[in-house]
Formats: structure tokens, sequence, C-alpha cells
């Protein structure tokens, strides 16, 4: 645990340094900082919002394909199979027009978008 402590007293020193990987949904996130009233500071990544879907998003044509959701499948398995890296079932759920992301593979049959390299809508 000792290990942690200096990066994250080094990543506080510097100035606009971003705690998330590049990997990380939340990598372009802003960060903000909140002032408690004995005057410490903390950090936290502010609220990551995406654009609206258009039509041709939610029609697969922005450099997504389609799958059909078979039964037991979950978006980290989905994302272990396409991009190699469960943790990247954030890009599927982007790719998407849900809410949860478990709405995603709750339905054996139904079909969601999968993102192509660089294909995810980010802001």
């Amino acid at each position: 645990m000792a290990d942690i402590e200096p990066y994250e007293s080094a990543l506080g020193a510097i100035p606009g340094a971003h705690p998330y990987p590049r990997t990380s949904r939340y990598h372009d996130a802003e960060i903000g900082v909140h002032r408690l009233p004995d005057g410490t500071e903390v950090r936290y990544a502010k609220r990551r919002l995406l654009p609206p879907l258009d039509e041709q998003e939610t029609q697969g044509t922005q450099g997504t394909q389609p799958h059909v959701v078979g039964a037991g499948e979950r978006p980290d398995l989905l994302a272990q199979r396409y991009f190699g890296d469960p943790g990247q079932w954030w890009r599927i759920a982007d790719a998407n027009p849900v809410l949860d992301p478990g709405e995603l593979t709750d339905e054996a049959g139904r079909t969601v978008e999968i993102p192509g390299p660089g294909g995810h809508r980010r802001v």
C-alpha cells in the first residue's frame, strides 16, 4: 500500500494531471475540485455526458457492427470478445441507446451495436 501513496501525492501536486488511464471511460472527463469547509480540496471526475444518438448511429452506420445477443451474454463478455478487454464494456454501452448497461444483454435476440476501433462516441 505504501507504493500507492507517493503516486497519489505526486498526482495531486501536478496541475492538470489525470487520474484515469487512457482505456477508462473517464479519461477525457474534466476533473473538478470541491473545497470542504475546513479548506481540504477533494478532486472528482465531473459528470460525463454523451451527445444524443442520431438515427444513423442507432442503425449501425457509424463504424459499428451489429451483434445479436445470445443467452447468458453480458456486456463484459462482449467487450472481451470484441476488444480483448472486459473493462471496455462501456464502449458498447456508449454506442447503444440504453440507460443501464444491463439492458444491452438482458434479452436474448436483441441486436446491439459494437463500435469499431475509434468508433465509440466520446466527448
